[in-house]
């Protein structure tokens, strides 16, 4: 069993947590190894070229907010900032198929929600009152799910809380955890239109968090391993000592340190008594090669509806269904069909299928339910050199971007204290 390098930090798993983990790390003293089970990295944040349509497409359609400070931070970090593009107001319209109603929800750029007061800006059906309960949200004492804490029908909920919250939580609403849903109106809603206008990488999620963070890793001589997963861990005294790639096994020094960043099924397989979420909810993303209305807005919300959102791009439009257990036991064809036929009507196009490409994630997201975000295990582990990352883990948000992100920091953060610990004895 070959020792490895002193001052070794091995990150486990190339996906976002991991590759945040590495860049925090990276311009460090430590060498920096990451190992990744496939062949790619960035996990369910990817892209890639799609033989059916012809097109580079996401593996998910991924939605950054301006006030997603640890993403935007990381993209600023790894030089791919320019590659996330918005409007410059939070403006978001929707369409209620049932009623066939469009309105466009703005909530302007100051801090106070002068918006709630405007009947042109706000929900349509709803007065400035019915948003007073949303306050109760802000520190909610215990976590219950949030139908029992804000009421779970009429306008608002279905036309805004709805909408927002599926969109983020991957779960009905009324199920939702009520401390994750108030962390995210913490820092996006309460700060105003500033911290909520939507952004998007055009040109594919890839190439702004994955690729030119690979990039920054590889100039400052961080190595990634594909196709090299690990199959278990040795522990002793208080630290893990051993790690093995089946067939290959590494001994590891009294300084190196391990950042476990795989899925939350991954983690409790190689470490049976941790405890993690274990309820997930899918996700639906649907591609098609078709050219929208030219004054279609890139993106729509869909209310009563099969879709969620609705984004186009030239020459491209794709869905977003959350929550989407419901539709993973339908043949892809004809999933692909009810999609589209839904599409085609609100963009008044063709009714025949174009190319297209269905991606279904049985276990996108942990189930953000009160029970299950209480099993998220914190970063530190009872091993001293020892780290968890993972949107999965106790980030404080729902399985997000912005969580996996803020999870690699602050294993990178842990992995550092660690160091600084062991110099100063």
């Amino acid at each position: 069993m070959p020792l490895s390098d002193r001052d070794t930090v091995h990150i486990i798993g190339a996906g976002l947590a991991g590759l945040a983990a590495a860049v925090r790390l990276a311009d460090g003293e430590r060498k920096i190894i990451i190992h990744e089970a496939t062949e790619y990295a960035g996990g369910r944040c990817r892209s890639y070229f799609d033989e059916a349509t012809g097109m580079l497409i996401d593996n998910g359609t991924h939605l950054v907010l301006s006030g997603n400070h640890a993403a935007r931070a990381f993209v600023r970090t790894i030089g791919a900032e320019a590659g996330l593009q918005g409007p410059e107001a939070a403006d978001f319209p929707f369409l209620d198929l049932a009623t066939d109603k469009r309105w466009t929800l703005r909530f302007g750029s100051g801090l106070f929600p002068w918006w709630i007061f405007d009947k042109d800006r706000r929900v349509p059906e709803t007065s400035a009152i019915d948003y007073l309960p949303l306050a109760r949200l802000m520190w909610p004492a215990a976590d219950r799910p949030l139908g029992e804490v804000v009421a779970s029908a009429g306008p608002l909920y279905e036309r805004l809380l709805t909408p927002f919250f599926l969109a983020a939580l991957n779960i009905e609403p009324r199920e939702a955890s009520t401390k994750l849903a108030a962390a995210l109106i913490r820092e996006t809603g309460a700060l105003g239109g500033k911290a909520c206008r939507p952004l998007m990488a055009p040109d594919g999620i890839g190439n702004v968090f994955i690729e030119p963070a690979l990039d920054y890793l590889q100039r400052r001589g961080v190595s990634v391993s594909f196709k090299h997963e690990l199959h278990g861990l040795g522990f002793d005294g208080g630290r893990v000592t051993a790690l093995d790639f089946g067939g290959e096994a590494v001994a590891l020094s009294e300084s190196d340190a391990v950042i476990l960043a795989v899925p939350a099924y991954t983690a409790s397989r190689l470490l049976p008594d941790l405890q993690t979420p274990s309820a997930f909810r899918g996700i639906v993303n649907a591609h098609f090669r078709a050219d929208p209305p030219e004054a279609f807005p890139p993106m729509l919300g869909i209310i009563n509806g099969t879709c969620d959102w609705i984004f186009s791009t030239p020459g491209r439009v794709s869905v977003t269904i959350s929550d989407a257990d419901r539709f993973m036991p339908l043949p892809r064809e004809a999933l692909a069909e009810k999609i589209w036929q839904e599409v085609a009507a609100v963009m008044k196009l063709p009714r025949e299928l174009p190319p297209w490409q269905l991606v279904r994630e049985r276990r996108a997201t942990f189930a953000a339910t009160p029970e299950e975000n209480a099993r998220r295990p914190r970063a530190e582990t009872a091993w001293r050199n020892f780290f968890l990352a993972g949107d999965w883990t106790a980030t404080g948000l729902p399985a997000t971007l912005e969580g996996a992100i803020r999870s690699g920091n602050r294993a990178a953060e842990l992995v550092n204290g660690a160091g600084q610990r062991r110099i100063a004895a």
